[in-house]
């Protein structure tokens, strides 16, 4: 058994040491050594594109036009969307755009207003 550390990302149990980092070949993520598991644990809120920490409630605006999958809309740049939600996943942040309807954003796209 190795003793390399957990993923502190998704908790696998199969990283691997890549020179001054760890790898977890599952998620992607990459970790240096130095840094212990508490510190990726405390600092693990969702982050808007400029690095401000988000939460429930908090106003965004959009910093990329954004095509809507399955439809010919456009989330413009310079939307403004109120009273976000965070969830857990690949687009994090849950909303209601106005004149589109409710719909999943990732939080690099926006900034928060």
């Amino acid at each position: 058994m190795s003793d390399l550390p957990n993923c502190p990302a998704c908790a696998s149990e199969f990283t691997y040491d890549d020179g001054l980092q760890y790898v977890c070949p599952e998620c992607g993520h990459e970790w240096s050594e130095e840094a212990n598991d508490s510190d990726a644990v405390s600092d693990g809120g969702i982050r808007d594109a400029n690095g401000n920490l988000l939460a429930d409630g908090d106003s965004v605006t959009v910093i990329k036009d954004l095509k809507v999958k399955g439809s010919s809309l456009v989330v413009k740049v310079g939307t403004k969307v109120k009273n976000i939600r965070l969830v857990d996943g690949d687009h994090d942040i849950d909303c209601k755009v106005e004149g589109i309807g409710p719909m999943k954003l990732k939080s690099v796209f926006v900034k928060k207003a």
